[in-house]
Parts: C-alpha cells; structure tokens; sequence
C-alpha cells in the first residue's frame, strides 16, 4: 500500500522535434489536462512540463493504491498522451520513457538541476520546472509526494549550482559575447553596445549582454528598416550606416554580423577610430561568416578581437569545464536521491502505523470503560486497586493474543522471523532481569509460553538486533 511516483515523457534524447511537437501542450490547455489526468482511476498526483525540449506527465498513484496499481496508472497515462494528442500509441513507444519510484526521483532531480539538459548546466529547464509545479499545484493537482519530491528536486538544484561549478562560462556562441567582454571590462554595467548588421545571432548576443547589464544599444545597418526592426527587438536605437566609424568611437563591445562578402571593420577604419577612442579598450565579436572584421584590426592597442572559431573554442572548453562538474554533480544528486527514498519508504508504512495506533488505543478504550464500571460498583480501596489491575492484565491479554497465536502456530523458519522482528520492535533483551522475571500478577499462557521459547532460542540474535535498533 503507499503511493508510488512515476515520470512518462519524451525528451531530445528520444524524439526528434518533429514527434515532440506533435505531444507539445500550450499553457492554456494545461487546466483542462491536469483536470483529465486527475480524474484517471489510479493517478492521485500529476503534473505536465511541456517545453521545446522535452515533454513529462509527473504523477503518482493514490496513497490507498496497492503496488499494482503502478502498472495500471503508467497505462492510463501512456494512453491519455496517445489519445489527447492523437497519436497512435504504437507510433509514440519507441520515443516515450518510464521511470518509477527511485527511478522517477532520480530523473527529476536530473532533469532540475541540469544533468538532463541539451546543454548541461543551462539555467532555463529549473524555471521551467518550477512554473509547471506551481500551475499544478495552484489547480490542486499535486499533494504530499509530488510536493515533496519537487522541493527536494529545487532545493537539489541549488546544491549543484553552488557547489559544482556545473553553470559556469557560456555555452552556446551567441551567449559567450557575455564572456569575453566580462574577460576586458569585468563588469557591463553603463558601457555602451554597438551591433553592426542585423543578424539573429547578433540579435541573441545582445540580449545576453542587456541581461548582464550593458547600457545603451546601438544598431546599425546598410538597410535603415533593418536596423530599425533589430532596434526594436533588443530595446535598442538604430543608427545611419554612415555613421560607423563614430559609433565605433563611442562604443564598448561591437557585435558584428552582416553577410558582407569583404570586411567591413577593415584596418583603415580602426586606425581612425582607436586615435578617436585615445586607445580606451573596445571588444569586438565578429560572428560573421565570412568574416566582417579584417584580423590585422586585434593588432591594434586596446582593441580586442574574437571571431567564430575563437568564441567555439571557448564554448568547447566550457562544455568540457561543465561535464567534469557534472560527475560531481551526478554523486550530489545520487546522495539526495538516497535521502529522498528514505523517505518515501516512511510514507508507505504510514497507514501501517495508523492502523497498528488505531488498534491499540480502541483495545485499551473499551477495556477502560469496562474498568471505569467496577470501580464505580467498588466499595472499598482494595476492589479498586484490584480492577485496575485487572484492566491493565486485560489490556496485556487482549493486545498480546494475536501475535501470540502467530508465534504458536508457525513453523521453525517462520517462528525465528518473527521473533526477530518481535526482537527490533520492541528492543527486547531476554538476558535482562526484567524479562527473566514473572511479572506480578500475570500468567503465562500456553502462547506466551511458546513465544519465550521461541524467543530464548533466539536470544543471540535479538542482541544483534537490538544493536541494529538503536543505531
């Protein structure tokens, strides 16, 4: 009995984006879809992250679920992506994977703190992440093991982004502009970015230097509606084309990618500019193919030149830098997936320890009551004292029996079993003086005496167990 975790899902690492767009979601349609895998037969919990690179259904079954309800809720979910994406199911096993219990604890601790990523270390997926969890759980789609389990998945995250240098230097081309520039001028904030042609790639470096704290955004373009459109796009002001070599005067990192088939940031144009600049440093990333900056432009002093190979190198470094951190990352994860196990293990012996509560304190309520009704009859100190010795005989009687019966009536194997257990529950020691003695008052019946046996042959082992008890 207990609930049991499970992810179903496609990723980039199953499914090329021709499958993954069929099962994408929008945000909008995320209401109704939790609605519908809420009302599933087994599936107690769920969530959905949907994103250009991998789709995933969280769940977990119902908490009063026997185990086999496992296989019957992964079913359901297989089905309602096939069916509410309208994709034969047979089309979508090659591309869907399954993790259940520790595996599903392991793959979204993976998957929060990068370790699962196109791109190890990118910081976009634990948003993602995060957002998914909290639609779900603003619609009460979620409860106590998937709330559970994507705590510890961001609180995983946060582990490996600040012990394990897993997020550090950039990754991708358009974002190592960032690097270099932070390499010269060590902070962004207040210089001035001049992006020379309207290429998508100049387009992404610039956001990530605005994101880093860059200043003023200069766009500049042989075409005016070009720079005016890119203009717009990076929050930025378009220049006349005419007016390179000043803007080049004036700026602190240039962002060039035009489709010219000859340079355009050529030496004659520097030589004015660096006597304009009085030699002030200026980074240049020509992202061009072929190239927009002649390469004899980095000899002059203060200006620091970086062309496509140079900014592969560093992102080749970086990943290499980032799969080392990843190892030490894997072992975070793996350690935090052991607690969170441990965990888990608990909550499924919760409607054990409720039931074994509720049974105990049932049997000693109605004997009180019984108890309460002699005294009442009593007349005289010593009838008293003699029922309230009664009741607590009664309650040793009634609550004893059934595991008494147990240990009469198993086998030699079965009997060593469970006095073993009997041993740890209870931290019983036969050799102390409180267990050799008779208690006062109390006879020892057939089954008790079964149950001594039982447990003096195995007294050896109860020491042991006491030991693993207390640890």
């Amino acid at each position: 009995m207990g609930s049991n975790l499970f992810v179903i899902g496609l990723s980039w690492r199953t499914a090329p984006v021709a499958v993954r767009e069929k099962l994408a979601f929008s945000d909008e349609e995320l209401p109704e879809v939790l609605r519908q895998l809420r009302s599933l037969s087994h599936v107690g919990e769920a969530m959905l992250i949907s994103t250009c690179n991998r789709v995933e259904i969280y769940a977990a079954t119902e908490r009063s679920a026997p185990t086999s309800a496992l296989d019957a809720a992964t079913a359901e979910v297989r089905g309602f992506l096939s069916q509410s994406r309208h994709v034969a199911a047979e089309d979508l096993s090659e591309n869907l994977y399954e993790y259940t219990d520790t595996g599903a604890v392991k793959h979204a601790f993976r998957v929060a703190s990068a370790l699962d990523s196109l791109v190890v270390g990118e910081a976009q997926i634990l948003g993602q992440l995060k957002s998914a969890f909290g639609t779900a759980n603003n619609l009460g789609a979620t409860g106590a093991i998937l709330g559970r389990c994507m705590e510890r998945a961001f609180g995983v995250a946060k582990r490996v982004r600040t012990e394990t240098g897993i997020s550090r230097g950039a990754a991708n081309v358009s974002s190592v502009a960032v690097e270099l520039a932070q390499r010269v001028f060590v902070e962004l904030g207040g210089k001035t970015v001049l992006v020379v042609g309207a290429g998508k790639m100049s387009a992404l470096a610039v956001r990530h230097l605005r994101a880093a704290g860059a200043g003023t955004i200069l766009v500049t373009n042989r075409s005016p509606e070009k720079a005016q459109a890119l203009a717009a796009q990076v929050d930025g002001s378009a220049r006349p084309w005419e007016q390179l070599e000043s803007l080049l005067a004036i700026s602190d990192v240039v962002i060039s990618s035009t489709g010219a088939r000859e340079p355009v940031l050529t030496k004659k144009l520097f030589k004015g500019v660096v006597r304009k600049r009085r030699y002030r440093p200026i980074v240049v990333v020509d992202i061009a193919v072929p190239r927009d900056a002649d390469p004899v432009v980095g000899d002059y002093d203060g200006v620091y030149l970086f062309d496509i190979d140079d900014l592969q190198r560093v992102v080749a470094t970086n990943l290499q830098e980032r799969a080392r951190e990843a190892e030490i990352a894997a072992g975070l994860v793996d350690g935090e997936v052991e607690q969170f196990e441990r965990w888990m293990s608990s909550q499924r012996l919760v409607p054990t320890i409720r039931a074994l509560r509720e049974h105990f304190t049932s049997t000693a309520e109605a004997e009180v009551e019984r108890a309460l009704k002699s005294l009442d009859a009593a007349d005289s100190d010593d009838k008293r004292a003699q029922s309230v010795q009664r009741l607590g005989n009664l309650i040793v009687n009634k609550l004893l029996h059934t595991p008494m019966n147990a240990l009469k009536n198993a086998d030699e194997s079965d009997a060593e079993r469970l006095a073993s257990a009997i041993h740890r529950l209870f931290d019983l020691d036969l050799d102390s003086p409180e267990q050799q003695r008779p208690q006062k008052g109390a006879q020892e019946s057939p089954n008790a005496a079964h149950a001594g046996a039982a447990s003096s042959a195995h007294s050896s082992a109860s020491a042991g167990s006491k030991q693993r008890g207390n640890a």
